[in-house]
């Protein structure tokens, strides 16, 4: 049965076939041309129709990984970059990548027999980090054939830096592939309903894109979903979920330079602030020295001052301030981007604060049921708590009278 046209997916019918056509994404437009201009066949203006000429500088790495959340155009990139040198696209996916064997009979063809449609030829491997752990046999086969490989190899994947493709990142090209602005969303989705000689409300386009948070396909999918309602009076759009954990988000303050973004990396971890000060100020260290780390030190120092203001006089409003300090004003501390793979660590104060608060919590617990068995009150039981301790501590009977549990009587004999 024919698809009726109405049916195709927006996503697919409006993915951009040129470079020109890619929106928000310059700085990776440009790094992909790079990292292709090497291999003979990509220059700036080139399609099937108009080849670059022979580049004589020689690529130092064969592949390219475009890192970056869903929905921001990372596949879309790979696809563009093959069609505008008129070359073949050979796509794989983390599901091809499960053991050594699969990569020899699939990859290894590729990589070695020309194109019969095409001059060229371009390896997209989709999503690598959907590779689980238990299949790693396949990445290192991955490795060797990169090394053996003559045609450029794309990479993508939503997250790059978990340890096991530290092997990965050393051989590849690393572009960062960000955030949409909303308003260039927005302009995107104009387009689409320009094309498609349909109207909206303004309003409820800006709503889209700010909504889904920088992913472009989201809000492509969510504009179709919707184009047949007509009132929008009732209707709701519910946020991404974009949370991040707190090492992505140290990786983004202590490695990339600051951007817009950077002011609000901590919105989407899922810590109070109060806590996220004591990890940036545990992995400042790692990634900082000498200006650089006296800088990071002396922003995070203006941080908790405002903190200590908020709550001692609750002005809110320098809540700002605090968030500005500990995100933008640590990112710029640095005088460069910082490179490699770094382990963060979980800050001690933390721990010590957690092993306090456990010791507390059973004190508290035994002074609660001393003072009721004993009708005292529970502020007295705990400014005599040094007493009380030990003749409970001595006495099994007033232990099992008072109904203390294991861990109340461990605590005891400390």
């Amino acid at each position: 049965m024919k698809t009726e046209k109405q049916d195709i997916p927006w996503t697919e019918k409006y993915r951009p076939a040129y470079f020109a056509e890619v929106k928000g994404q310059e700085l990776a437009i440009q790094k992909v041309k790079e990292f292709a201009n090497p291999f003979k066949f990509i220059g700036e203006n080139a399609t099937s129709r108009t080849l670059a000429p022979l580049m004589k500088k020689k690529q130092s790495k064969k592949a390219l990984i475009l890192h970056g959340p869903p929905g921001t155009g990372k596949t879309t990139l790979a696809i563009v970059a093959a069609k505008e040198a008129g070359a073949e696209l050979f796509e794989l996916n983390a599901s091809d990548l499960r053991d050594k064997k699969k990569l020899q009979e699939i990859l290894k063809p590729a990589l070695e027999q020309k194109s019969l449609l095409s001059h060229a030829k371009i390896i997209l491997i989709d999503e690598v980090d959907g590779i689980s752990k238990i299949d790693l046999g396949g990445l290192s086969e991955l490795l060797v054939l990169i090394e053996e490989s003559n045609v450029p190899i794309i990479i993508t994947a939503n997250d790059i830096w978990d340890r096991r493709f530290n092997p990965l990142r050393a051989k590849a090209e690393l572009i960062k592939v960000r955030e949409i602005d909303y308003r260039t969303i927005r302009d995107i989705l104009i387009k689409i309903l320009n094309k498609e000689k349909l109207f909206i409300n303004p309003d409820v386009l800006t709503t889209i894109a700010i909504k889904v948070k920088g992913d472009v396909r989201a809000a492509i999918n969510d504009l179709q979903a919707i184009v047949k309602i007509k009132d929008f009076s009732g209707i709701t759009f519910d946020e991404r979920n974009k949370e991040i954990d707190i090492f992505n988000a140290l990786k983004f303050i202590l490695k990339e330079k600051p951007s817009e973004e950077t002011l609000r990396i901590f919105d989407y971890v899922n810590l109070p602030l109060d806590e996220i000060i004591l990890w940036v100020e545990e992995n400042i260290p790692l990634e900082y020295g000498g200006e650089e780390l006296a800088r990071a030190c002396d922003l995070l120092s203006k941080a908790d001052v405002f903190k200590g203001r908020i709550y001692k006089q609750q002005y809110w409003r320098f809540l700002i301030y605090e968030s500005f300090f500990l995100s933008y004003g640590i990112s710029a501390s640095k005088k460069t981007a910082k490179t490699g793979f770094t382990i963060y660590k979980k800050p001690e104060r933390i721990l010590k604060i957690w092993l306090h608060n456990q010791r507390t919590a059973k004190k508290k617990s035994i002074a609660q049921k001393y003072a009721k068995h004993v009708h005292v009150g529970e502020k007295r039981a705990l400014n005599e708590f040094p007493i009380i301790k030990n003749f409970i501590k001595s006495n099994q009977n007033i232990q099992k009278e008072l109904k203390l549990d294991e861990e109340e009587i461990e605590y005891l004999g400390k």
